[in-house]
């Protein structure tokens, strides 16, 4: 992915570029209120509740908490923005592509003020925020502004006098639930086709990080997108994201985090109105490297598979699988790489590793942690926090593990790597897909043969060869079993936020 600042290979900027931005370091907080119809509103509750940097563990400020009163007014505003005659379905394709262009150039124009504030929020580098997250959220709009003119059906041949045509559809009002991890790219990720589509959404942020998407809605509104086409309410799962599952005038669901809370959101559609639901879940992604592999390279790829955003990626290597012919060898270079990993302050351009996100996460990390010393894995580096205050976590590195351990079967979340051995290849695939998740995968191999009979033979949404968390706007995300239903980004991603209508015509007489 190449950048107007660098490279990024593997999430890591480019640190010899001569030119890095710096992080506005005294941001103000401007927008805390729920955005509804291009408008900013106190919550019907009145309670607000704080948001914290996890860097510093201080209060940034408090944000207005949605609950389902707030939902309902959400909705309706997005449910009038859909209807026919509306300024947003008068508006034709292509003008849908240059509002989505149009915010494009705004996320460029305030890309230092988005990743402060993701870095803040978030705790992760701002270096990572500015090249990463933000890179990859105007690709992707400028991606979708493209399709928004060429969604089309196709003419059906049928038998008898009649004449077949399918027509591409906005599903209308659609529930976005986004994760904390990567808040901003998230949200991108399911606003790009759904306008481009033609629907309206409903929003709502993690409560741990809803700074990024709030100021989206003063962008949304500068853009000059008409009312209520898409509203922001932050506030806690159980209420403003259940309220959103279960609402029977909302159609389609799209939700980024945990298998747990996906399978929640599933129900509550089931229960409502038969929403359709796109769930992009857990992963415990293995990560394969064979002995004749380009050892540096599969170490580095592995390293920033686990580590970085502080392990904190549902795509994470957390399975690394190693040919045992060169196990050790990879068990030493992967330890010198994690001790020298530069673990501080999110705001410092050296800085690549920041904080958990909060008090939680970090204690489920310290954890999984304890529970892999006490499982007879051995801890190579790492395994503590760093000082007595703060998030902040030593990159552990934990080798001989075996499959039945907790590290080796859970999503830890964490900067934590597990490295397990294996004889042939046929061994490593039945253990690699031994889990019950299939979101992403990765292949290190010199041979292109065993590359592409591995990744044939992988029960993954995402297979990567001699690469890892290669993402592009182009190409489809999402995962197989407990990952997940449904895709994001690329043309599959469109079907997610179409109805498909079939028109047939009885003709007059029969064609010669």
């Amino acid at each position: 992915m190449t950048t107007t600042n660098g490279t990024i290979e593997n999430g890591q900027p480019d640190k010899k570029h001569p030119i890095l931005p710096r992080p506005l370091c005294n941001l103000e907080i401007q927008h805390r209120k729920i955005f509804i119809n291009n408008e900013w509103h106190s919550s019907m509750s009145g309670r607000q509740f704080p948001v914290s940097n996890p860097a510093t563990g201080k209060k940034i400020c408090e944000v207005e908490e949605a609950d389902k009163e707030d939902v309902d007014k959400a909705v309706e505003a997005a449910r009038a923005a859909f209807q026919k005659g509306s300024p947003w379905r008068t508006l034709d394709a292509t003008g849908r592509g240059k509002l989505l262009h149009r915010l494009a150039d705004l996320l460029e124009r305030d890309r230092i003020i988005l990743a402060t504030l993701e870095t803040m929020d978030t705790g992760k580098p701002f270096l990572h925020a500015f090249m990463v997250d933000l890179e990859g959220c105007i690709r992707t709009l400028r991606y979708y502004a493209g399709w928004a003119d060429k969604i089309q059906g196709k003419t059906v041949p049928v038998d008898e006098n009649f004449l077949c045509f399918t027509v591409h559809e906005p599903v209308g009002v659609c529930g976005a639930i986004t994760p904390w991890n990567f808040p901003l790219m998230m949200l991108i990720w399911k606003m790009g086709p759904a306008l481009c589509c033609g629907n309206t959404l409903v929003i709502k942020p993690a409560e741990q990080t809803p700074l990024t998407s709030l100021y989206m809605g003063s962008l949304i509104k500068e853009a000059g997108f008409p009312p209520g086409v898409v509203n922001i309410v932050p506030g806690y799962g159980p209420t403003a994201g259940s309220a959103i599952s279960y609402h029977p005038d909302i159609d389609k669901v799209a939700f980024t985090g945990s298998t747990e809370v996906g399978k929640l959101i599933k129900e509550a559609a089931s229960k409502s109105n038969l929403k359709r639901c796109t769930l992009e879940l857990g992963g415990k992604n293995p990560c394969i490297v064979l002995a004749d592999c380009d050892m540096e390279l599969a170490v580095e790829c592995a390293h920033q598979g686990v580590f970085f955003n502080q392990g904190q990626c549902c795509t994470a290597a957390s399975r690394v699988f190693v040919e045992e012919s060169i196990y050790a060898e990879f068990v030493r270079r992967s330890v010198d790489h994690a001790k020298r990993r530069l673990v501080g302050d999110p705001l410092d351009p050296k800085t690549e590793q920041g904080p958990q996100v909060d008090q939680e996460q970090f204690n489920k990390v310290i954890g999984f942690i304890q529970c892999g010393k006490e499982e007879g894995a051995k801890l190579e580096c790492g395994g503590s926090a760093i000082g007595d205050r703060g998030l902040f976590i030593k990159p552990t590195v934990f080798s001989e593990v075996t499959d039945d351990m907790r590290i080796a079967k859970e999503e830890i979340f964490g900067p934590v790597q597990a490295i397990l051995k294996f004889k042939n290849i046929e061994e490593v695939v039945k253990r690699a897909n031994s889990s019950q998740y299939g979101l992403t995968a990765a292949v290190f191999t010199g041979s292109l043969d065993k590359a592409l009979t591995i990744a044939s033979a992988l029960q993954s949404g995402t297979v990567w060869i001699n690469c890892y968390n290669a993402l592009h706007a182009q190409t489809p995300f999402g995962g197989f079993k407990m990952s997940g239903n449904g895709r994001e980004l690329g043309e599959y991603a469109l079907a997610e936020y179409t109805e498909v209508k079939t028109v047939t015509i009885k003709l007059a007489q029969k064609n010669p």
